[in-house]
């Protein structure tokens, strides 16, 4: 994602989308964290402003049980036109990859079939669904019950035990993977910060629940967990 800057206003429109979030389902509440199966999904975008944000790269890569499935990753630049921002510096694309892209739509055909099977994990995941979901209904699709996991959301409940005001930065993927001890990650290639997301999920997991005896439902009180509807269904 881009880097972090105080734009509360933006974060606010983002809170308001996602407290429309449904509680989890019923057959997927007691489904146990540490054998769920899991797809950590970043997006490289051009703002931190959903409804601006282009997609310029994604990235997502499967994983289970403390094991990442390097057979099953993906990555594709994505076409995008018109201001791009710092984004292409930021993330090491040229405007020409950007300009000769995958189109969206080729990308969210691969990921659908994972919403019904997957959890999805994310780093900020307001901002990476609040832009899936504007692209997924500009392309007519819709996903129900998404579940989805935010390591960001996860640190951010950790750190309010500690301190009364979070220190600056103190919950950016780099920072908090460095606090679990995690090694260096290479960053803004949305294919490396999904893995370094999964990574870091299985650590803050492994933290919380060494003995592997919590489910979905056990963590809803951290707000790291979600359910979502993503797109534009036909019954709207």
């Amino acid at each position: 994602d881009m880097p972090s800057q105080q734009q509360p206003s933006i974060w606010r429109r983002i809170q308001q989308w996602l407290s429309g979030g449904s509680a989890l389902p019923e057959n997927r509440k007691h489904q146990m964290l540490r054998d769920v199966p899991l797809l950590a999904v970043d997006l490289e975008l051009t703002s931190l402003d959903p409804q601006k944000a282009k997609i310029t790269s994604i990235g997502w890569t499967e994983g289970k049980a403390g094991s990442i499935d390097l057979s099953n990753c993906y990555y594709a630049v994505v076409r995008a036109s018109g201001d791009l921002e710092q984004s292409p510096v930021i993330h090491g694309l040229t405007a020409d990859e950007i300009a000769r892209g995958a189109h969206i739509k080729e990308a969210l055909e691969q990921l659908v079939p994972y919403a019904q099977t997957h959890v999805w994990v994310f780093h900020n995941a307001g901002l990476d669904l609040a832009v899936l979901d504007k692209v997924l209904a500009a392309n007519d699709m819709y996903l129900p019950e998404v579940i989805t996991l935010d390591t960001l959301k996860l640190a951010v409940y950790q750190l309010q035990k500690q301190h009364d005001v979070l220190p600056p930065n103190s919950a950016t993927l780099t920072v908090c993977r460095q606090r679990l001890n995690l090694p260096l990650a290479p960053a803004h290639n949305a294919l490396d910060d999904a893995m370094a997301t999964l990574q870091l999920w299985f650590a803050q997991y492994y933290s919380m629940d060494p003995g592997g005896k919590m489910s979905l439902q056990d963590i809803a009180h951290t707000q790291a967990v979600g359910c979502k509807n993503l797109g534009k269904s036909s019954n709207k």
